[in-house]
C-alpha cells in the first residue's frame, strides 16, 4: 500500500456522516471494496480508520497475545472497544457512530488527516490543539525518533 498523502477540512452533517475530500477518496479507491475498520485512538481523542489490509495485519500481531495474561485481554478489550466494520459508498460518505462522535467529541467541523497508513478523523479544535500543544517539543521528539543512526540507515 502506498502511504496516503494529505490533510483536509470537512463537515460532517447531525446524523454522523461524512463525505471524504475528493483527493483523499482517489487514494482509498483501491480499498473500498475490502472495506474499513473504525476505531478509537489509543493516545488521543480522534478516530483511526483502517483499511481492512492494514487492520488485518494489526491483528496477526495482536492475536500473538497470550489470553491467559491478565494485562493482555484487558489490552484487547480496550483496543478492540467501539470497532465498527465501515464501508465508503460511490460518493465517498462514510457513517461515524454516534459512540465514536461522543468519544472523539466531532462536532460540525472535522480535519481528516492521513497517517502514513491509515486516516485519522478529528474535531477540528480537538486537531487544532493537539497540533499546537506539540510544537514545541516537536524538534525534540524528531531528534529522538528519527535521529537516531541505526541499521535501518534512518537519520
Amino acid at each position: 500500500m502506498n502511504p496516503l498523502i494529505g490533510t483536509y477540512e470537512c463537515k460532517v452533517d447531525a446524523k454522523g456522516r461524512l463525505m471524504l475530500p475528493s483527493a483523499l477518496k482517489k487514494q482509498l479507491l483501491p480499498m473500498m471494496q475490502n472495506g474499513f475498520v473504525l476505531k478509537r485512538a489509543v493516545f488521543q481523542p480522534c478516530l483511526e480508520l483502517y483499511p481492512m489490509n492494514e487492520w488485518d495485519v494489526l491483528m496477526q500481531k495482536v492475536n500473538k497475545l497470550n489470553r491467559f495474561k491478565k494485562k493482555n485481554n484487558d489490552f484487547i478489550r480496550r483496543f478492540t472497544a467501539g470497532l465498527k466494520q465501515i464501508e465508503i459508498d460511490t460518493a465517498g460518505r462514510l457513517l461515524i457512530p454516534k459512540d465514536l462522535v461522543a468519544f472523539s467529541g466531532i462536532t460540525k467541523d472535522i480535519v481528516v488527516a492521513s497517517a502514513i497508513n491509515i486516516i485519522e478523523i478529528w474535531d477540528k479544535e480537538n486537531y487544532e490543539k493537539a497540533i499546537d500543544d506539540a510544537t514545541g517539543d516537536f524538534a525534540d521528539l524528531a531528534e529522538e525518533v528519527m535521529g537516531q543512526d541505526d541499521e535501518d540507515g534512518i537519520s
